[in-house]
């Protein structure tokens, strides 16, 4: 039986390295689409901040607290432990496979729960120009069509999908370059220290800000399939970095600088209106086409986070095989349907609702992976690190000091539903893990007895040696110096 697995492993491992890595540029264009996807929602910063300043002071000093020490942690993490999985090896290396589950339920939960936001968004952005989306008779029936067609453009490849988010890439964000060109003559800087202290929603202005800058560590789920992920994921984090913060604040300047507007008009879809002010009514139609096809790269790269995370769970014996099983274009095509079904599903609730749920779930995972990576730091100071943030253990502490006291503060902003629905949640995720652990044991399901570690040489990764679910854990705490894992296999 061991051999005939062994076998069906070989197979699956040879289709799938048929298939291309990910490179630099595709990998930028993927993380801009799980953290930003253009400046398409920042509009509401606008309105809940009361006034451009406090909307142009988030995006410019956020990032400097959040999404930079965020990206690091990311990368320092991403190149010690390159598997599909990402955060779960990290939260399970440092704390053990309890918790590690418990990460990636709550962290794929809050993603597919962003993920529905992305189809709805995309009808709403042409609703305006065709009335009948309007109406439910047709809105569903497009909902889902929309949902399948781009869950089939990722079950035929992560490199065409990387593809697809360079050109989306390009065509959201030109837009926004030619309307900042067409804006210059017209900027007027008193407009952009405009602020109504009295008029701010100061749980809205955080929550768009977190949302808008969060989920760097989402392509770290998919570590596994990028090439030479030493080197290209800390490049393509700083790329993706400047990418995200010059795609809100070059629009912002623009919009708030040109044009005399009332900050209540600021809303989703906003820019588009603002475009038409500057440039016309060719640029407005631009903006929208832009925005509306920046939902799709949104969902592409939302989508192949999550169902990369679920095959890394697999591969580590945490979910049953079946997550694991690729297609011939090596994807994971069950756990693609397990994330499309979850967004379908999901997709009836409002987009503020999801938005302060998606951000309670993924503040709590994100607690959790800063406490990991300075214990591992701590605990494992000899962990094989191809990157490391060129700080002791105390400047890195001090390094997530001020984005964990922002995950805290957005938690506390949150509503008593969201507390609720959390809860339900984060309970449902302490049942499933003895759940499947029974499972596994009484044989209910088929869970991957093999798994494939993985030690650096050079500047690549080679295969190193199969080992047994039940040291799969052990493989997480017993990582020595030079990255080779010491484990031993069943029955010897």
């Amino acid at each position: 039986m061991d051999e005939e697995v062994m076998v069906d492993e070989s197979k699956n491992r040879a289709n799938t390295k048929a298939n291309p890595k990910l490179t630099i540029l595709p990998l930028i264009a993927l993380i801009f689409y799980e953290v930003s996807g253009g400046p398409f929602g920042v509009e509401d910063s606008v309105k809940s901040g009361g006034g451009p300043l406090l909307s142009l002071l988030g995006f410019l000093i956020f990032p400097l607290f959040w999404s930079i020490p965020e990206a690091l942690v990311t990368a320092e993490l991403s190149t010690s432990f390159p598997e599909n999985g990402g955060y779960v090896l990290w939260i399970s290396s440092a704390f053990g496979p309890f918790w590690g589950f418990q990460e990636g339920f709550w962290k794929w939960f809050s993603g597919v729960m962003d993920n529905a936001l992305y189809p709805v968004l995309f009808l709403d952005y042409l609703k305006h120009s065709f009335p009948i989306f309007n109406n439910m008779i047709a809105r569903i029936p497009a909902l889902i069509g929309i949902t399948f067609s781009l869950t089939y453009l990722n079950y035929r490849g992560l490199h065409i999908v990387g593809f697809s988010a360079v050109l989306l890439a390009c065509f959201s964000l030109f837009p926004f370059v030619v309307m900042a060109v067409l804006s210059i003559p017209r900027i007027k800087p008193r407009r952009w220290v405009v602020v109504d202290y009295r008029k701010v929603n100061w749980r809205g202005y955080f929550n768009s800000l977190f949302w808008n800058l969060n989920y760097w560590d989402n392509a770290s789920t998919l570590a596994g399939e990028i090439e030479n992920p030493s080197r290209t994921f800390p490049k393509a984090l700083l790329g993706a970095v400047v990418l995200v913060v010059c795609s809100y604040l070059i629009p912002l300047l623009a919009g708030t600088g040109a044009v005399e507007t009332d900050p209540s008009d600021w809303s989703d879809g906003y820019f588009a209106q603002i475009g038409m002010l500057i440039g016309g009514s060719w640029l407005k139609w631009w903006i929208q086409a832009a925005a509306a096809l920046s939902n799709m790269g949104l969902f592409e790269a939302e989508m192949s986070s999550d169902a990369f995370q679920l095959l890394g769970m697999s591969e580590i014996g945490m979910l049953p095989s079946i997550f694991a099983s690729r297609s011939k274009y090596g994807t994971p095509t069950f756990s693609i349907l397990c994330s499309a079904t979850g967004v379908i599903f999901l997709s009836w609730l409002s987009f503020q609702e999801i938005l302060e749920f998606l951000n309670f779930l993924y503040a709590i995972g994100m607690l959790f992976e800063f406490a990991a990576f300075i214990k591992l730091r701590i605990n494992k100071p000899e962990l094989h690190r191809p990157y490391k943030i060129p700080l002791k253990t105390f400047g890195a502490t001090m390094l997530c000091l001020p984005p964990v006291l922002l995950l805290i503060l957005v938690m506390c902003l949150a509503s008593l539903k969201t507390f609720l629905v959390s809860g339900f949640v984060i309970l449902l995720g302490f049942i499933l893990y003895p759940a499947l652990n029974c499972a596994k044991e009484r044989q209910w399901m088929k869970f991957n007895m093999e798994i494939i570690t993985l030690r650096p040489s050079g500047n690549d990764l080679e295969e190193h040696q199969t080992v047994v679910d039940e040291a799969a854990h052990s493989l997480l705490s017993d990582i020595s110096s030079d990255g080779v894992e010491k484990v031993e296999s069943k029955g010897g």
